[in-house]
């Protein structure tokens, strides 16, 4: 069921597109996070800001 409302959207992009990503281990983590929660590594980027359908 896709969202109508704009803000409703830009608050589900905020928690489904807006954080980072280990390239080691690929567990998620905050946008404020340095270094990896699972494997220590400081190898992260952010996700891809593209929704897909």
């Amino acid at each position: 069921m896709p969202i109508a409302d704009p803000i409703e959207r830009e608050i589900a992009a905020r928690y489904l597109l807006k954080y980072k990503v280990c390239r080691n281990c690929g567990a998620k983590a905050p946008l404020s996070a340095v270094k990896c929660r699972r494997c220590h590594s400081k190898n992260l980027r952010l996700k891809k800001q593209e929704l897909r359908r």
